[in-house]
């Protein structure tokens, strides 16, 4: 995804090499601070994860792009508001889902078929050899959309941004009692549809 972030000459400044190799807390106290370049580096580590976090909320491709701008804005203008109790990722992450739930109800009679979730993933056709682990992947995927939201939302966390469950707990505002709660839901209904659609459980 080639989206950028709408703010003022933000991609058009160099970025040097100590801003570059500083850590997320770092860039948002620079941020905090009026510092562009700090930004640019932000965005360009994190909303490539922020994008992909917020289509499988959402199903929708074109909703995603905008609400990654939405989520980095927010960061720009909230930067001095962060208080480093978690990692960055997970304070953008918890924006983004914020961003997307709140879309989603104002889309709710917008729905998406299976065949539009199947041109999220998987866009390139790979050699013959490749095939089978492609359809295995469609069939994960398409097993997840068959998830409640809350489960998959837990799933995705986890899986595929590697959150603790005190992270995901932060993210999605509720106890980590219930996240865990979810995972093990999540967990059995998953490996059943997969086990229908005769995929062995990851």
């Amino acid at each position: 995804m080639q989206n950028q972030v709408v703010l003022p000459g933000i991609a058009s400044q160099p970025v040097s090499a100590p801003v570059r190799e500083t850590t997320d807390e770092a860039l948002v106290a620079l941020i905090a601070d009026g510092d562009k370049r700090a930004m640019q580096v932000l965005y360009a580590r994190h909303n490539v994860r922020v994008f992909r976090f917020i289509v499988r909320l959402t199903r929708n491709q074109s909703l995603a792009e905008d609400l990654v701008s939405e989520v980095f804005l927010d960061v720009w203008r909230q930067a001095e508001a962060f208080e480093a109790k978690s990692q960055v990722s997970t304070w953008l992450l918890a924006i983004a889902r914020y961003k997307a739930l709140s879309a989603m109800r104002r889309r709710t009679d917008e729905h998406l078929d299976d065949e539009m979730a199947a041109t999220i993933e998987d866009t390139a056709e790979g050699p013959e050899a490749q095939l089978s682990t492609k359809d295995r992947n469609a069939v994960v995927q398409k097993c997840l959309t068959q998830l409640s939201p809350a489960h998959r939302e837990v799933i995705d966390l986890v899986y595929y941004h590697e959150k603790s469950v005190d992270e995901v707990a932060r993210i999605v505002g509720v106890p980590a009692a219930t996240v865990k709660t979810r995972m093990f839901y999540a967990r059995t209904k998953l490996a059943d549809l997969l086990k229908q659609a005769g995929v062995s459980a990851v």
